[in-house]
């Protein structure tokens, strides 16, 4: 009895058939490849690289923070504790219901408030683009914003393959338009220069709870 497993084939076989069977075979063998589920170390070395890209993305927020407040506000010590906005998510949490989390709830928490932070930046970034020739908006915060939002757009599409891994079924929503500001007519120019401090403010805390996530489920990912 013949063995035809590919454990048992000559590699030269693959060059003596002819080029449309040999293309099939090797299609076959990458459609099983491609289909197969992540191994848990596949999946455990995945949510490692979302924790590096979130540390990194974090010491960019932070040296874009400390920018800001020198080039905008006037004052690298400028703290401000009191005021938060009602399109950010909320960073307090209750540490017991964090750890019940199923791995689903918190990767599908973590896509919502990542697209959140990079709608408020996008929101940002344009109104100082509008105000860079009337205003001392240095191209360089600019730049930093972008990179931030590659960032944070890089980190959603991690996001997004790690929830297809829980629910092959999901399929990633269409990027909601950017949030308008209700109030524009009515802010002062200092309360939308606060507004970009508060939102860099939450930004670098709440990637200090993602990157706890990432580390939570690749804990949670036993080999």
């Amino acid at each position: 009895k013949r063995d035809f497993s590919l454990q048992h084939m000559n590699p030269l076989c693959l060059f003596q058939m002819p080029s449309w069977c040999a293309f099939f075979l090797l299609w076959c063998i990458m459609s099983c490849v491609e289909s197969a589920p992540s191994s848990p170390f596949v999946q455990k070395n995945k949510y490692k690289n979302s924790f590096r890209l979130t540390r990194s993305t974090r010491t960019r927020v932070q040296n874009l923070l400390k920018k800001y407040k020198e080039q905008q506000m006037g004052n690298v010590h400028f703290e401000d504790r009191s005021h938060r906005l009602r399109d950010l998510p909320l960073l307090s949490t209750d540490f017991s219901n964090w750890l019940q989390l199923s791995d689903w709830d918190r990767l599908d928490g973590a896509f919502r408030d990542i697209q959140s932070y990079w709608s408020m930046l996008e929101r940002k970034r344009k109104q100082l683009e509008k105000e860079q020739n009337t205003q001392r908006t240095a191209a360089s915060l600019l730049q930093s914003i972008k990179h931030i939002q590659l960032d944070l757009r890089d980190l959603m599409s991690q996001v997004s393959s790690q929830m297809r891994v829980v629910r092959s079924s999901w399929v990633r929503p269409t990027p909601a338009a950017t949030l308008q500001n209700r109030q524009r007519s009515s802010r002062t120019v200092w309360e939308c220069t606060v507004e970009g401090y508060i939102i860099l403010r939450d930004l670098n805390l709440y990637l200090t709870k993602l990157a706890r996530d990432f580390l939570l489920l690749a804990s949670k990912t036993h080999l």
